[in-house]
């Protein structure tokens, strides 16, 4: 079996280092046509999918645009998964979950366990309950060859506080990018983080031996010229950045969007070869 880190190589050596948010929030629905509705969200995964699935290397739905819908969207968000994964992308759910015990188990088979409707590749998780927490998030995601993704430096004001808060010397931020790379000297690269990528963040990345999902590019300010500043010091290889309002107002015309995701992919690699 095939680890996340080697899942990950390969597909970014075929496709190119985007991640492409499917965020069906109101005001992309309404750009695109669509009813606020569960209908409307169905709709617009569909479109994502059928441009997005067979072009783009890694595809991340934000879980709550879907959950706003009750089941109409747990059900759209099913088929956004299954069909993403069928195309070819990997499949990082945007779910940042976090809690103790049994309850985080819970968490990691919803969407890390193959029995689940909602199995993704990966998922994001906070570790501010303690990065010991996610251990059955990242057991399992390790006997499965997924990955989970960790929040480190994240890119609203507001975590400041909490991430760069120093005990010993060390911040919080940094803290948690050591356990990761203490979760990965095994080489499978199954804990990634999550790093803002539209400013310094001030973190020794050298080490983690995993991908950085790294978002903020276009609508967040961040372009793809940045990107080799804001991770002077970290293998570019592991830099997975992220996209979502700046590829998928293209949509909902199928081939706009596809060519919107092309272009950025192609941006990427041209900023980090």
């Amino acid at each position: 079996m095939s680890t996340f880190a080697e899942r990950y190589r390969e597909v970014v050596a075929q496709r190119g280092r985007l991640c492409a948010g499917i965020d069906p929030h109101p005001e992309l629905l309404q750009q695109w046509g669509l009813p606020v509705s569960g209908a409307g969200v169905r709709a617009f995964g569909d479109i994502c999918v059928e441009a997005l699935s067979g072009t783009v290397a890694v595809i991340k739905p934000q879980v709550a645009f879907f959950e706003a819908f009750g089941s109409e969207g747990f059900a759209a968000l099913e088929t956004v998964i299954a069909g993403c994964q069928a195309g070819g992308a990997l499949v990082i759910a945007d779910a940042k979950r976090g809690d103790i015990g049994s309850t985080m188990a819970a968490y990691a088979r919803a969407w890390l366990d193959p029995s689940s409707p909602l199995c993704a590749d990966a998922v994001t998780v906070s570790p501010y309950l303690g990065f010991g927490s996610l251990s059955p998030a990242i057991d399992l995601a390790r006997a499965g060859g997924r990955g989970v993704f960790v929040l480190a430096r994240t890119s609203n004001p507001e975590g400041a506080a909490l991430q760069l808060a120093k005990g010993d010397g060390v911040t919080v931020a940094q803290r948690i990018v050591d356990a990761a790379a203490s979760a990965n000297t095994d080489g499978s690269g199954t804990v990634g983080l999550v790093v803002g990528a539209t400013r310094e963040h001030g973190l020794d990345l050298a080490g983690l031996g995993a991908p950085v999902l790294a978002p903020g590019l276009g609508a967040q300010g961040a372009t793809a010229d940045d990107l080799r500043t804001v991770f002077a010091g970290t293998d570019l290889g592991w830099v997975l950045p992220a996209s979502s309002r700046a590829v998928l107002r293209h949509g909902p015309d199928v081939p706009a969007l596809r060519d919107a995701a092309l272009r950025t992919a192609s941006e990427i690699e041209s900023a980090l070869s």
